[in-house]
């Protein structure tokens, strides 16, 4: 086997660290050292892989081979097999559920063959912290041709022909925001990074931005040169450290080498960045309430007009793009906007990354082109449904999006067509459900969200989100009253069309939604006292069905609160003094016998 400078691309980002990448990594340098490899073999930390359920995950390159689930002590074997004897550990390969056969290569595995990488083109490739790497990957290319060869006018023209639209929720035209920024009066304008990402279940610009700032970088020194600013900020929340520090890196890293500050790359063209770190609140996504967080004022929206665009940062023209919209930017530039448009759908060009959880088997971050269904995106990248359970729903555009039920699954992933079945795009949130979800549950999940994060500013927003939550409450309670689903849909009416901003406009989705495809649901609860998918717990009997039990005991071994008795051969009963309808029993039974 030619040892000659392999490297170990070995994933880095916050899921990997948290589940133990840092141990595995100085094991693997010391097991390397010791066998006399470290001078032929590199070990190099990257940003997210996008495989988050099967982490620590690691790539050998230049062969392809995907481990994953790596700890320190596999170490030494990986070491003694694969790198001295030249024979791949495939205990540590990845496993097709279906064939139960090994996968060696990260490009066969299912999960990564059916995406399309652009925006997150050098994710697993490169040291996010070595400036070097990503331009040797043509990074900043693109803004080198922007500030050497390009009229501001042209820029806007190439992003308008590529049909890039906003992928933080709106998708609104990135070329039309540009141009009316551009036509603003006054000499001070500004660009924005939104890199606040507040959805539960997202992320995807915390992973991107952790994998290679750079992109982000390079795209708004281009957006810069496009409106005519000379100044920038990227406003991430500070739960994000290691998005911080490596954003920090690559703006220090650019100012050294001439990309960022004054004259770049000789052009004339002087735009410098700093990071402003948001404290958390979810409505900081909205775009003027960022703005009026950066001037150092309460995070909270404002009437519009005027717009931004117009009056926006300090009351001046101002950009605002998030971080995946800023990613696609250079690669646009560089490779023309008929190379981008050259995929998706009419209104819905390039590509997409989406951050799939919930119930299903492949939880990560994928990139996919516009266009391709639900269907696809969680049966064949995402694995499809745990314990061989049925989807139930899936969630998306974050707590304010929409549940699709399984009837809408071969809907194509676009804006339009994803809010002509009652969801949104969102930010790319993609949250699975199985069977066993209440959905009324899960509809007051979403509002207690919204609710908790309502700014307060607007009436409609901070009394009708409570009002919801409070029916909700007290259907799930099994107090709910029949008159409440038709006031449930005249609230959200309400809200959603007279809330000030649109965290509000949006915050009835999940109700209107889990109506309009799971009412029989909510009947049950209010008019049965019954939860169908027995997760409510105060509609539920807790008592065993004799005729489903199998005496396996399994129920019994999981209750905390020794409320289950339970001899081998016999049936279970549950002790309704003692049970606290904490749920584990029901989780841990595969026979439905608990009532």
């Amino acid at each position: 086997m030619d040892q000659d400078r392999l490297h170990l691309m070995l994933c880095g980002g916050t899921g990997c660290h948290a589940s133990g990448s840092k141990g595995f990594h100085e094991a693997l340098d010391a097991e390397l050292k010791k066998q006399g490899l470290d001078e032929e073999i590199e070990v190099i930390e990257t940003g997210c892989n996008g495989f988050c359920a099967v982490g620590p995950v690691m790539v050998v390159q230049p062969e392809g081979v995907f481990y994953q689930q790596l700890k320190a002590e596999d170490a030494a074997e990986l070491v003694e097999s694969h790198f001295l004897k030249g024979r791949p550990v495939e205990r540590l390969m990845y496993k097709d559920p279906s064939s139960k056969k090994f996968i060696p290569h990260m490009s066969d595995i299912p999960f990564f063959s059916n995406q399309l990488i652009w925006a997150m083109r050098n994710k697993g490739l490169i040291d996010p912290e070595n400036i070097d790497e990503y331009i040797a990957r043509d990074g900043y290319f693109g803004m080198a041709r922007a500030l050497t060869e390009m009229t501001p006018e042209g820029i806007i023209e190439e992003i308008k022909t590529s049909g890039l639209r906003g992928r933080g929720g709106a998708g609104f035209p990135t070329a039309v925001k540009w141009g009316f920024a551009a036509r603003a009066e006054g000499d001070i304008k500004y660009v924005l990074c939104n890199a606040d990402e507040g959805d539960p279940g997202a992320f995807m610009d915390r992973s991107i931005l952790e994998a290679d700032p750079h992109a982000v970088v390079e795209g708004m020194v281009i957006a810069a040169r496009a409106i005519g600013a000379h100044q920038g900020y990227i406003y991430c929340r500070t739960e994000y450290p290691l998005a911080v520090k490596r954003l920090g890196l690559a703006i220090e890293h650019a100012r050294d080498y001439g990309l960022l500050g004054k004259d770049i790359l000789g052009s004339g063209f002087d735009f410098d960045m700093d990071i402003y770190q948001g404290a958390g609140a979810f409505v900081c996504g909205e775009e003027t309430a960022l703005m009026r967080s950066i001037e150092g004022k309460r995070g909270m929206p404002r009437p519009r007009p005027p717009f931004p665009a117009n009056k926006g940062l300090w009351n001046r023209a101002t950009v605002l793009n998030n971080v995946e919209t800023l990613a696609n930017v250079g690669q646009i530039v560089l490779n023309g906007g008929k190379w981008y448009a050259s995929v998706g759908t009419e209104s819905s060009k390039g590509t997409k990354v989406f951050a799939i959880s919930g119930d299903v088997n492949n939880i990560g971050l994928v990139e996919v082109p516009m266009g391709i269904t639900l269907r696809r995106m969680i049966f064949d990248i995402g694995g499809g449904i745990p314990k061989k359970r049925k989807f139930k729903a899936v969630q998306l555009g974050g707590p304010s999006g929409g549940c699709v039920p399984e009837k809408h699954l071969d809907t194509p992933v676009d804006y339009e067509e994803i809010t002509k079945v009652g969801a949104i795009m969102g930010s790319g949130g993609v949250i699975v459900m199985d069977e066993n979800t209440c959905m009324v549950d899960m509809a007051r999940f979403f509002m207690d969200f919204i609710q908790e994060e309502s700014c307060g500013k607007c009436t409609p927003c901070r009394e009708g989100t409570r009002r919801i939550l409070e029916i909700l409450d007290r259907i799930c309670n099994g107090e709910g009253r029949p008159e409440d689903l038709d006031v449930l849909e005249e609230l959200s009416a309400v809200i959603g069309s007279s809330s000030l901003c649109g965290l509000g406009q949006t915050a009835p989705n999940p109700i209107l939604s889990t109506l309009k495809y799971f009412k029989d649901e909510y009947y049950a609860h209010v008019n049965e006292k019954r939860c169908p998918a027995k997760r409510c717990a105060a509609l539920l009997k807790f008592t065993v069905n004799t005729d489903k039990c199998k005496k396996c005991g399994q129920c019994y071994k999981v209750c905390p609160s020794g409320a289950i008795s339970w001899q081998k051969k016999e049936v279970a009963s549950i002790d309704r003094e003692k049970c606290i309808q904490c749920l584990a029993c029901y989780e841990a039974c595969r026979f439905d016998a608990i009532d």
